[in-house]
């Protein structure tokens, strides 16, 4: 299995054990979908009518995203212009760690076309994401986008792929 943490601080972001689609050479999507944690449903066969009064407790049942939950991504807010202002500088580092780790000239120049038009597409649609960082809650990390698809119903995650380091488990 391979991880891949955030190129900047470190953080597990996605892991190719969920079905990573890449896009325009420059992001990753994958398909994500709501769990429930918490509640276990145990029939024991007693009689309910037979005991004592149901004390009411609650079942303690979540729905969580599953990439959200398993990666441990914290949930984080942008105005578009703050989202912005943070990409350009998310771009800048990667680009800088991209050729500080020996990258091919031709990667870089991929990355930073790519990315630009990538970035287009979000502001495009920008009051239609969710927006999460890593563990670590480093500001100057990636920032996991999520959306859903036309259905309305299925969310998916979007990562940038230049901004991965793979970490074979």
């Amino acid at each position: 299995m391979i991880i891949y943490k955030d190129i900047i601080t470190g953080d597990e972001i996605i892991s190719d054990s969920y079905d990573l689609k890449l896009i325009d050479n420059v992001v990753y999507e994958c398909d994500c979908q709501m769990i429930t944690l918490g509640a276990v449903d145990v029939n024991t066969g007693a009689n309910a009518s037979a005991e004592e009064a149901d004390e009411g407790v609650e079942d303690g049942a979540v729905q969580v995203n599953n990439v959200v939950n398993s990666f441990r991504l914290q949930s984080t807010q942008f105005d578009k212009k703050s989202y912005l202002s943070h990409l350009k500088g998310y771009m800048k580092k990667v680009k800088e760690l991209l050729k500080e780790k020996g990258a091919d000239e031709s990667v870089v120049t991929e990355f930073e076309k790519g990315a630009q038009a990538y970035a287009k597409k979000i502001i495009g649609n920008f009051k239609d994401y969710d927006f999460y960082i890593g563990e670590s809650m480093d500001p100057d990390g990636m920032v996991v986008l999520m959306n859903y698809r036309e259905d309305g119903t299925t969310p998916f995650v979007t990562v940038w792929k230049h901004g991965l380091v793979e970490m074979k488990v």
